[in-house]
């Protein structure tokens, strides 16, 4: 694969050098613009003041600037979609320098305090995993890439998923035109809403009732001609009494059918563009061939389908403007806006979730596609066997995705038959906390079928329960220890899914006493460990160390050390064999200058 850094700076610098020569354009067009108005100002001058010329020559420089005007119009169009692609090209840089956070969409709609890893491993907001993998235009993306990173596929789905990601991240003008696509599109687009609404039962009735409507509508029309013509108004009379009821028949039913469609038209404009994109673009996939085939069946393409739907929505957004209350009557002008609406509804109506499920789950293969373009020392990881197969963890060199690399300290994990729970010492600070959350956010981006960040990852599917952040809640009477509790049950209700757990617990049983501490950690450990689990423990309690030797050998002690150099605290972060030698709380709190 071509260098991700070289070829965005090539691409950045060739739109650029675009914007560069628009700005040109679009200034030497405006100055001929001011010298074309302000000759036509002279040629009226001519014209009309002092009869010198004829005054038809005045068209002459009126044609002249609206060419320049539609020109400029073109040029600007020219230059916002170059500056766009600039800017695309720049954020790819940032992720690939590590600058990208506060650039994309936090995806913080998808925040649920009650979710079993979501929080704990930064899944969501500013600076955290969705910001840095969503490239995605449409909520329908987000939502699918959303779902991907907070349950875990099957072995099937991110097998396949790896393959498609894999096909797709070489598509590069694909990205960029998706990123292109539509840019100054206030979209406002809920696509459960949406495909809810076209799977909805039809409320207007079907056959000769729009006939009769739109009959009505043109006898309105002449009879007020021959009204005005002839000075007979009972005609045009009875052409209103014949509206007036039959908009009271259904009017209610064609504004229920209108305002079920929460969007505006230009949110499906760039969903329509976006799809039409995805027709055009060729696949040796069987999948995405099989995507590209369905937005294509049925005679007309998905694309101008929407966009159809699109023109009626703008007519939708109208009917509260004057324009509209004043042909209400005359026209009855919702009742043919609904009679549109459900028209569509029922030809192309069921058809709409397949649509939306596509491009949200494209949008999502290209986030990650995108991703493993710019990250191509990531490798996808490979995965040990079935469902079935004992629980089996093996990273080489893990890192974080979040943390730059000039910074990122890896270290190595192995969770296997023979090891199946790492028991983490180490001082505060060490790097317990962190490394729970490298093994789960890169068990999180192989489930979802994205690469890793590691030299090697191989595993078996696993579900993924953390414990990590626990805080009190005033308002609901809770400590912190009942909080870590509550939450640690709902990761133990993890061992009755069908892919065995993996479970990440920071600082266990914090909130109580030693004694009680030690007991409890020993009892849940051995209660996981029936249920064929695996997982990292963290605690800087010394004497939870001593459960290893009640457990049995499947649980292993390792630790993280801390050095005092001139005055300061210093760590190296790397996870070593064995139970620390010592703490540094003391050592920290006369740093600070607490005399103890």
């Amino acid at each position: 694969m071509s260098d991700p850094h070289l070829e965005y700076s090539k691409r950045l610098q060739t739109y650029l050098d675009i914007v560069s020569v628009k700005n040109r354009v679009h200034i030497r067009v405006g100055n001929s613009k001011l010298a074309v108005v302000a000759a036509g100002l002279v040629l009226a001058w001519l014209s009309f003041a002092k009869h010198l010329l004829p005054s038809y020559g005045l068209l002459v420089p009126l044609g002249l600037y609206a060419i320049l005007a539609i020109f400029h119009e073109r040029t600007i169009r020219e230059r916002s979609r170059a500056e766009t692609a600039a800017a695309f090209y720049r954020k790819g840089i940032a992720r690939i320098e590590d600058r990208w956070a506060g650039t994309g969409q936090t995806g913080d709609r998808f925040r649920d305090e009650n979710h079993v890893y979501a929080d704990d491993l930064d899944l969501f907001g500013r600076g955290c995993l969705f910001e840095l993998l969503s490239t995605a235009r449409l909520p329908m993306g987000e939502n699918w890439l959303a779902k991907w990173l907070r349950f875990p596929s099957s072995q099937p789905a991110v097998l396949e998923r790896q393959g498609l990601v894999t096909e797709l991240r070489e598509k590069l003008d694909l990205h960029r035109d998706l990123a292109l696509t539509g840019e100054e599109l206030r979209a406002r687009l809920n696509p459960e809403s949406l495909t809810g609404w076209a799977e909805s039962q039809s409320v207007l009735p079907a056959g000769a009732w729009r006939t009769a409507a739109a009959f009505l509508a043109m006898a309105a029309v002449g009879t007020f001609v021959f009204y005005l013509s002839a000075q007979i108004y009972w005609p045009f009379l009875a052409v209103l009494t014949l509206e007036l009821l039959v908009r009271h028949w259904l009017r209610h039913r064609a504004e229920a059918v209108i305002e079920g469609l929460h969007c505006n038209a230009e949110a499906l404009v760039l969903f329509s563009e976006i799809l039409q994109r995805f027709e055009e673009e060729p696949f040796s996939s069987p999948r995405l061939q099989g995507f590209a085939a369905e937005l294509k069946a049925g005679g007309e393409p998905a694309s101008r389908l929407i966009r159809r739907l699109a023109r009626i929505v703008y007519w939708v957004d109208a009917h509260h403007s004057l324009l509209a209350h004043i042909a209400e009557l005359p026209l009855l002008y919702t009742v043919h806006v609904g009679f549109a609406v459900e028209t569509w509804r029922r030809r192309w109506g069921p058809r709409m979730r397949p649509w939306v499920d596509i491009a949200g789950e494209m949008e999502a293969l290209i986030s990650l596609a995108t991703y493993s373009f710019e990250h191509q020392a990531d490798p996808f990881p490979e995965f040990a066997g079935s469902q079935s197969s004992q629980a089996y963890f093996d990273g080489e060199e893990l890192g974080h995705p979040l943390i730059p690399s000039a910074k990122c300290v890896r270290n190595s994990v192995r969770l296997d038959k023979d090891t199946r729970v790492l028991l983490v010492s180490g001082s505060n600070m060490s790097g317990k906390s962190t490394l729970l959350r490298v093994v789960g956010i890169n068990t999180v981006l192989a489930m979802a079928g994205a690469p890793v960040r590691a030299t090697s990852l191989r595993l078996t599917p696993l579900t993924i329960g953390t414990r990590i952040r626990s805080t009190d809640s005033l308002q609901e009477g809770r400590s912190t220890f009942y909080t870590e509790i509550l939450h640690i049950r709902r990761v133990f209700d993890l061992t009755k899914e069908a892919q065995p757990l993996l479970f990440l617990f920071d600082e266990l049983l914090e909130g109580t006493n030693s004694k009680d501490r030690r007991i409890g950690a020993e009892g849940l450990i051995r209660h996981l460990l029936e249920r064929h689990a695996i997982g990292i423990v963290t605690t800087h309690d010394l004497a939870l160390t001593e459960i290893t030797a009640a457990v049995g050998q499947c649980l292993r002690n390792v630790h993280f050390e801390d050095q005092i150099e001139d005055g300061k605290m210093k760590f190296d972060y790397k996870l070593r064999d064995g139970v620390v030698a010592k703490s540094n709380a003391i050592e920290l709190m006369r740093l600070i200058g607490l005399e103890i």
